[in-house]
């Protein structure tokens, strides 16, 4: 049997947490004076908790742009996991005290948000009141990367991480699409797109591999192609007739009902659709149960 001699263990020297707090602080400001004003403190006191925290890891943590603070890659890091950190000690504290939060931060991929969820805004506010704030996801992140949020809304294949209660709300499908106009070009075979400017974004820069894997078409050559910062855009680009986008149905409904655009060679079904992430315990909290119910509701069937 093996024995542990508990008592001589060295227990690793953290350091002081004010000096971690106006670290993470500045990371994201990259400002010693708007940390300052976060905190309520004077600059000098800032500077002297950075300080601190640069003797206690013997190294510069913070290189000047300008008049920019920036972290150094080891910085960046550290401060990531201080932020999460902090916010797992608030939410237990919260816990702790009782304390049940009023209202969620929901994290909603761009185009979604602007082409489903807003549309029916007025009824999510008439069934769960004032209690849910939608925050626009450029780049799409599970629940675990983004500790300010409450809860996101993930789609596509995607498996729910240690902790992460995942609710499949919505079924959905996708397929390319262009307007009325450039469709007219094409020949019923999809190869002929080729002809057409790809339209990619790059919040979901796999999807156009995903639907010709999928559907089982053979993959495209287009003679050129556009990149996106994320779907809203690449799929506003398609509504201009700039060329043809992938996209999930939710997100363009009402285009294809108004038609604004129309989806060539259809759309097949995507192997998960959409789903609410929470943390587990949240899971049971009477507003993420009326918030998945009103989901649930609201959810299209594909």
């Amino acid at each position: 049997m093996i024995h542990y001699d508990f008592a001589n263990v060295v227990p690793m020297r953290l350091p002081p947490l004010n000096a971690i707090r106006a670290f993470e602080a500045v990371c994201r400001h990259g400002s010693i004076l708007k940390a300052a004003e976060e905190l309520n403190v004077v600059r000098g006191a800032v500077r002297q908790q950075i300080d601190t925290l640069e003797n206690h890891f013997g190294r510069k943590l913070f290189t000047r742009d300008g008049r920019r603070l920036v972290p150094t890659l080891q910085a960046i890091a550290f401060a990531a996991a201080a932020s999460a950190a902090f916010d797992i000690l608030q939410r237990a504290a919260s816990e702790l005290e009782g304390a049940v939060p009023g209202r969620i931060r929901l994290g909603v991929p761009s185009a979604f948000a602007v082409w489903w969820l807003m549309p029916r805004a007025a009824d999510m506010q008439a069934c769960l009141g004032d209690t849910v704030d939608i925050l626009p996801m450029t780049t799409v992140e599970p629940l675990q990367m983004r500790p300010e949020l409450d809860a996101v809304i993930m789609g596509g294949e995607y498996r729910p991480a240690a902790g992460i209660t995942a609710l499949r709300f919505m079924e959905d499908e996708f397929g390319p699409v262009a307007t009325p106009s450039l469709a007219a070009t094409l020949s019923s075979e999809p190869a002929a797109m080729s002809a057409l400017t790809m339209l990619i974004s790059r919040s979901v820069p796999k999807l156009w591999d995903e639907w010709f894997a999928e559907s089982g078409t053979p993959a495209v050559v287009f003679s050129r192609a556009r990149e996106f910062e994320d779907l809203l855009l690449a799929l506003a680009a398609a509504r201009s007739g700039l060329g043809i986008a992938l996209a999930p149905r939710a997100s363009i409904e009402d285009d294809l009902q108004r038609g604004h655009l129309v989806a060539p060679y259809g759309f097949i079904s995507r192997p998960s659709g959409y789903s609410l992430c929470c943390r587990s315990p949240d899971a049971k909290r009477p507003a993420f149960a009326a918030l998945a119910a009103w989901l649930l509701r609201c959810g299209m069937p594909a």
